[in-house]
């Protein structure tokens, strides 16, 4: 009796050991996904136009990009997210009245595996590459007078939305810099 207990608890805990841990939650990996898109577009600059400059991070653009991507994930989608094209300017602009400049903006959407969760890596590469691939995408990921961007992804089912704002002001603006991370981990919170 004792025999048959023990091989069947063996069995059991067999049966445990082998099942996969479950995926992380994907929300939970946003923040670092941003980082290395930020990290994967300057890279993907250098490359198109040595003279363009290193991105720095600004606070105020994350924080535009993360509402910009809940927008997408909240409507599954691009299209009909809002009656303003311009979306993420109009948002800039109402939260910094002196802003005079230019913004670019880049937004994608990538599918995961629910099942074995987001691959961080994989997703980040996938996007830089719709963009760099896309001739208006690439010129605005490209375009050496952006000095400034933000990094924003939100989930909604088995899809990752991003949008990647690009700024240029013509005018000095007053909004923190983020120092460009030196390892790959979260920029805030989502």
């Amino acid at each position: 009796m004792k025999r048959t207990l023990a091989a069947l608890l063996a069995l059991a805990c067999a049966g445990c050991a082998s099942s996969p841990p479950p995926a992380p939650d994907p929300k939970t990996q946003l923040p670092a996904l941003e980082v290395r898109i930020f990290e994967l577009i300057n890279e993907r600059r250098a490359s198109i136009d040595p003279k363009a400059r290193q991105l720095a991070l600004d606070s105020e653009l994350v924080g535009l990009a993360r509402q910009r991507s809940l927008d997408m994930a909240a409507k599954n989608g691009f299209a009909a997210v809002s009656a303003d094209p311009h979306m993420s300017a109009t948002r800039l602009m109402a939260e910094d009245a002196a802003f005079q400049g230019l913004l670019g903006e880049n937004v994608a959407a990538q599918r995961y595996n629910r099942t074995t969760g987001l691959e961080l890596e994989q997703c980040a590469t996938s996007i830089v590459e719709i963009w760099v691939k896309s001739p208006r995408h690439r010129d605005n990921l490209s375009y050496a007078d952006y000095v400034r961007t933000g990094v924003g992804a939100a989930v909604s089912n088995d899809t990752v939305f991003v949008t990647q704002l690009f700024e240029t002001p013509l005018a000095g603006k007053a909004a923190e810099t983020i120092p460009a991370p030196k390892l790959r981990g979260p920029v805030g919170n989502p």
